[in-house]
């Protein structure tokens, strides 16, 4: 599902979305207030397609992406003329996308290319 996404959002591929999202995905976004962000969940396939695409045709400069993971979820790194500006975590289930949250808080991104230490106590 990560691969038929990642691959969906890279080609603007609207029928592969759909293909991929669940009937009752929902879309989740955090902009921190510096970038923008939907600021209600986007709830549906169709209005998730026009959010991505939406977003997709905003940017001003080379958009890629990258699989990664995030809390122990499958995610997407994007990066824009090879800057991190943002990560979707997806939840999948059934082989469908039934939730995005898509990070693009400069603040909470800080950490993604630095490994955080676990220690014992």
């Amino acid at each position: 599902a990560l691969e038929a996404f990642q691959r969906a959002v890279d080609t603007s591929d609207l029928r592969g979305l759909l293909d991929v999202l669940a009937p009752e995905v929902v879309v989740l976004s955090d902009g921190g207030g510096v970038k923008q962000a939907a600021l209600r969940p986007i709830v549906g396939p169709e209005k998730a397609i026009r959010f991505f695409i939406g977003s997709a045709r905003k940017v001003g400069g080379t958009l890629t992406t990258e699989p990664t993971v995030i809390n122990g979820s499958p995610a997407l790194l994007f990066r824009v003329d090879g800057e991190i500006d943002g990560v979707a975590a997806l939840r999948i289930e059934d082989a469908l996308v039934t939730g995005v949250y898509y990070v693009r808080n400069p603040e909470k991104l800080s950490r993604l290319e630095s490994e955080t230490p676990l220690t014992l106590q």
